[in-house]
C-alpha cells in the first residue's frame, strides 16, 4: 500500500498544494454538531435526497419553496403529515414534484424524531458517532432512513460538517491504485479495509477523513470531491 507522502505529492503535483487545501470538505466540532438543530438535519438530509437525479442548482434555487412547503422541516410537522397532505405537496410548485421523495421526506422525519429521542438530539448522535466507524454510521442511516443509502448518506454529513470520506468513482480509482482493494469497493470486506486504509492515513497526515478523500480523488482524478 502507498505511503500517504506518495499520494499528497501525486496530488499536488495534479492540482496544486493551494487548490487542494482551498477545497478541503468542510469540518465542523462536535460541539456544533450538537448545536445544529433537529430541523437543519431533516432538511439537509431531504435536500441531499431530492438532489439524487437532479442537478444540484435545481433544488438550490427551489430550497426556499422547500423551507415553506415543508414548515421549516420542524420533524414533527412533517412527521404528521397525512395523505391529503401528501397530496398537496405533490402539486406545490414551490418544490419538486416527486411523490416518492416527498414521501421520504415524511420517513426521515420519523427517523430523526426517534433518534432525536434517544440521544437528545438528533446532533448528539452523529456528533458521538466515532469517526473511525464511519461505515456503521452509513449503515445506521440507511437503515433508519429512507433513500439515505449509496452516496447519499455521505453527502449529507459533509453537508451537515461531519467528517466523511466518500467512496466517489475516483476514489475507488485511487484506492485500487494504491494497492488498498483490487476493484471499486462496493462490498462489505473491501469498504473496511478501505476504511481502514483511509483512518490510517488522516492519522498520519494529520488531515480529516474527507480531505485524505478528496486528496485520493484529486491523487488520479480531476474533481475535488
Amino acid at each position: 500500500m502507498s505511503t500517504w507522502d506518495t499520494i499528497w505529492e501525486r496530488a499536488c503535483e495534479r492540482h496544486g498544494e493551494e487548490k487542494l487545501r482551498e477545497h478541503f470538505p468542510r469540518v465542523v466540532s462536535d460541539a456544533e454538531l450538537r448545536a445544529l438543530g433537529d430541523d437543519r438535519y431533516l432538511a439537509n438530509m431531504s435536500k441531499r435526497v431530492f438532489a439524487a437525479g437532479f442537478r444540484w442548482r435545481v433544488i438550490q434555487a427551489k430550497w426556499e419553496g422547500f423551507e415553506e412547503a415543508f414548515h421549516g422541516f420542524d420533524p414533527a410537522w412533517v412527521a404528521d403529515i397525512d395523505a391529503e397532505g401528501v397530496e398537496a405537496l405533490a402539486q406545490d410548485t414551490r418544490i419538486v414534484r416527486n411523490r416518492p421523495k416527498i414521501l421520504s421526506t415524511i420517513n426521515n422525519a420519523k427517523f430523526v424524531s426517534a433518534v432525536a429521542e434517544e440521544h437528545d438530539s438528533f446532533g448528539a448522535w452523529v456528533a458521538d458517532w466515532p469517526s473511525s466507524d464511519t461505515l456503521g454510521l452509513w449503515e445506521a442511516m440507511k437503515k433508519g432512513g429512507d433513500r439515505l443509502g449509496g452516496d447519499t448518506g455521505a453527502w449529507f454529513l459533509r453537508l451537515v460538517g461531519k467528517d466523511t470520506f466518500r467512496f466517489s468513482k475516483d476514489v475507488g480509482q485511487a484506492l485500487v491504485d494504491n494497492g488498498v482493494v483490487g476493484k471499486h469497493p462496493t462490498g462489505k470486506k473491501a469498504q473496511r479495509a478501505a476504511q481502514r486504509a483511509i483512518v490510517g492515513w488522516a492519522e498520519e497526515s494529520g488531515l480529516s477523513l474527507g480531505a485524505v478523500s478528496m486528496v485520493l480523488a484529486c491523487s488520479t482524478g480531476e474533481v475535488y470531491r
